[in-house]
């Protein structure tokens, strides 16, 4: 076993303590504390995995703009009484378990069979999460999509600050 592998493993494992602790906490500050770990244990697994645009982006959105607005979702929503959030027996559990249970086992399956998820080898596996590669990709095969996105972003945006502007008046 080599280094990289050893850091990807240990990467890996914290992302999947620090997302049942996601789970299992009670509070919801907590929660998201062990979520924003999780997503820079992902993106560690990321670099590992030599996708280096694909951590970055990661740690900016995830980990940075999405777990700020969860942040301040927890908070205007004021959740100290923890008695209402709390449920009886649900068939939605039984189900959830079973499906959990379900996805487990085919984990268990794919890596565990001869020819299962090791042997898949990807060709120029190191290239594809580069900025390089994704750049090439984006502004040559999918250039047109981008910019029909950014115009409709644009469009968005320019739509927001009318509406905003209405309701000022």
């Amino acid at each position: 076993m080599t280094l990289e592998e050893i850091i990807f493993y240990i990467f890996a494992l914290g992302g999947v303590v620090s997302a049942i602790l996601v789970v299992t906490r009670r509070n919801p500050i907590i929660a998201a504390i062990y979520l924003i770990v999780n997503f820079f244990c992902l993106a560690a697994v990321y670099l590992t995995l030599h996708a280096q645009f694909i951590a970055i982006i990661q740690i900016l959105v995830y980990a940075g703009a999405i777990m700020v607005l969860f942040v301040f979702v927890i908070m205007l929503l004021n959740l100290g009484d923890e008695r209402s959030l709390r449920d009886g027996f649900s068939w939605k559990k039984v189900v959830a378990g079973g499906l959990g249970f379900g996805v487990l086992m085919e984990l268990i399956y794919i890596f565990i069979m001869p020819g299962g998820a090791k042997t898949i080898e990807m060709a120029r596996a190191t290239e594809v999460g580069t900025v390089k590669a994704i750049a090439q990709v984006l502004f040559t095969q999918l250039l047109f999509p981008f910019e029909v996105t950014s115009l409709l972003l644009t469009a968005a945006i320019v739509g927001a600050i009318v509406l905003a502007k209405k309701n000022l008046n």
